[in-house]
């Protein structure tokens, strides 16, 4: 064996280099020293995302007989990835302080790097038994992560509905793969893509085939119908890792869905998966949005307004093409900063009183008023209101969605456009609480941690800013035109 084609994993073995770095640190670093672990962590992931930027990262090579592959848009999606996990860490640092959590400290920042490492095979696989580990990898330990809190019964509870859906997604998928390769003999992305295309012909297995691989990613996604586990583990975890798992792992997800779909499945697109994602992303948008509008529990809120965002980035895999790519890299950072500005104030506010209920919010302003200004930025975004760059996310998918020209896809994008209008209502229904309401407010005023608000913070930058420096899309749309 060639060990040198390791070395095409950069981005892989810097990040096993930081989990473990973090491990030994939490290990034998005595227990004065300990209550830096998260800034260590911290420090150490924004030295990886650095480190993803380097223009030797982003060489396109293989490895493995070409299981694995990267190149400069595989190396940029994963560090978009690093940003959020930098934040999410940030933002975890005071949680992780607290009695009930201190001692496993350093394990949580070693689950969140583990899953991340998944995530990263994930995107770069071109072979499904590369991406089956990649996703296995990233899905278990989040099991623990969601159980981290032992002690609350809302949090075992969340657990076991995920690893319970878990299963039955991978094992959906793999049935789904088991088709595939029946069919065409191999389980490699181009084989499989070129037998499909030489046989020029739609068999009934294959669309099953098919079906069931949307399945099983669409678990990741929480696309309508795979999506009833999202609230109660959102509710029932931990609010960082809920933070974690509403952004990171649906980005890493979205992007994974798009090089199989793509990929493998590309010559079928019209014959087998088109009127499929057609459906999947109508109900995903319209079920979020409904259902959103009844909920009172934050976590649960914004789980269901995940829900209806996750059907908005499957616009980015329609399009396809660079304009397609680029929009979906550019709608998932957005998002990041979006939404864990929002995650950011509902973890400080539990943080420091335990309230999660919206009602709770009333007069937020006159208590406490930055972190309402906070999650005001973070509804509007969510919601596509200008100048914000939530607005120009959901204007470069849109446009990349019609750039098809078909029919069919203009009156998807204005079914879209319809349910973007209905967002705004229970966006909006935050930022009434909040500013408008005369009641008399329930949370006290506080001082929120540093962390806290260091990641707030970065979260505002990132929403105001990639909402005026336009050259960001700009630069993502020339990168992708370039590398394909």
């Amino acid at each position: 064996m060639d060990y040198s084609q390791f070395f095409a994993m950069k981005q892989e073995i810097g990040l096993l280099v930081v989990f473990l770095l973090v491990f030994l640190y939490d290990t034998f670093m005595p227990k004065r020293a300990l209550g830096a672990t998260g800034w260590v962590a911290v420090g150490l992931m924004a030295i990886q995302t650095l480190f993803g930027f380097c223009p030797s990262v982003s060489q396109s090579a293989d490895a493995f007989a070409g299981m694995y592959e990267t190149n400069a848009i595989t190396a940029c999606i994963k560090n978009i990835l690093n940003i959020g996990t930098v934040i999410v860490m940030i933002q975890a640092i005071r949680w992780s302080k607290q009695d009930m959590v201190v001692i496993r400290r350093g394990e949580f920042y070693e689950l969140i790097l583990l899953t991340l490492f998944g995530m990263y095979l994930m995107i770069s696989a071109r072979h499904f038994l590369l991406f089956i580990i990649g996703l296995e990898t990233a899905s278990l330990p989040v099991a623990a992560m969601v159980a981290f809190d032992k002690h609350r019964y809302e949090s075992h509870e969340a657990a076991v509905k995920y690893i319970l859906t878990a299963v039955f997604s991978s094992v959906i998928l793999m049935m789904g793969l088991s088709f595939v390769y029946g069919l065409t003999g191999s389980l490699y992305f181009s084989k499989i893509a070129g037998a499909i295309f030489a046989e020029g012909t739609i068999s009934l297995m294959l669309i099953v085939a098919v079906a069931f691989v949307i399945g099983g990613v669409g678990f990741k996604l929480s696309l309508v119908p795979f999506h009833l586990w999202t609230a109660d583990v959102y509710q029932g975890a931990p609010t960082p890792v809920t933070s974690y798992l509403s952004v990171i792992s649906k980005g890493a997800g979205a992007f994974a869905f798009l090089v199989i779909l793509w990929q493998v499945f590309g010559a079928v697109y019209s014959d087998a998966w088109e009127w499929m994602l057609y459906a999947l992303i109508i109900l995903t948008i319209t079920i979020g949005n409904l259902f959103a509008m009844r909920q009172k529990n934050m976590k649960r809120f914004l789980a269901f307004s995940s829900i209806s965002q996750a059907g908005y980035i499957m616009l980015g895999i329609i399009a396809f093409r660079g304009m397609g790519v680029a929009a979906l890299m550019y709608y998932v950072l957005v998002y990041i900063f979006s939404n864990l500005a929002a995650f950011g104030v509902i973890g400080a506010i539990e943080n420091a009183t335990g309230r999660v209920s919206m009602d709770d919010y009333q007069g937020l302003r006159k208590t406490n008023p930055k972190l309402a200004f906070t999650m005001m930025l973070a509804m509007f975004s969510l919601a596509g209101i200008p100048p914000f760059a939530g607005f120009f996310s959901k204007f470069f998918i849109f446009t990349s969605a019609i750039s098809q020209g078909s029919v069919a896809i203009y009156v998807l994008v204005l079914i879209a456009l319809i349910n973007t209008i209905i967002s705004l209502y229970y966006y909006l229904l935050v930022v009434k609480a909040m500013f408008i309401s005369e009641e008399t407010p329930v949370i006290p005023e506080f001082k929120s941690a540093c962390s806290e608000r260091f990641a707030m913070w970065i979260c505002v930058a990132g929403i105001i800013g990639l909402g005026i420096v336009s050259c960001v899309y700009n630069g993502l749309l020339d990168m992708v035109s370039t590398a394909c």
